[in-house]
């Protein structure tokens, strides 16, 4: 499955109760798709960078999920379907392993459990 990101924004001239029905309307896409929904980030009602129209505001919503190609698919179908969406963009992210790395050990310097062990040798010095 690969993980998907949708951004949308809903038109400013609805009240808080809409926004959140179209919202829930949209998040049940996924799972009727076989997908599964990560995460909903609801920024609300923001400032746009640029007017689209004559709207100056916009409801900022982001949908984090994975599933088929068929998932972001329907939704952009849905989109378009409705007036109340005004923008919609999806990204598909790339898998990546949730590994930490180990810290890199210089070569030459001795590991930290080996420098607690070992005494700390003095440079010898020439008498004459």
């Amino acid at each position: 499955m690969q993980l998907y990101e949708t951004g949308f924004l809903i038109a400013p001239n609805m009240t808080e109760e809409e926004a959140e029905d179209v919202i829930s309307s949209l998040a049940e896409v996924v799972p009727l798709k076989s997908g599964k929904m990560i995460r909903v980030e609801k920024w609300g009602k923001r400032r746009m960078a640029y007017a689209i129209g004559k709207a100056h505001e916009a409801y900022y919503v982001f949908f984090h999920y994975e599933g088929g190609p068929e998932v972001p698919a329907e939704l952009s179908r849905r989109f378009r379907q409705m007036d109340a969406v005004i923008r919609h963009l999806t990204l598909a992210k790339e898998t990546r392993m949730n590994v930490r790395k180990k810290k890199k050990v210089k070569k030459n310097a001795p590991a930290p459990a080996e420098a607690e062990a070992a005494p700390a040798a003095e440079p010898k010095r020439e008498e004459a």
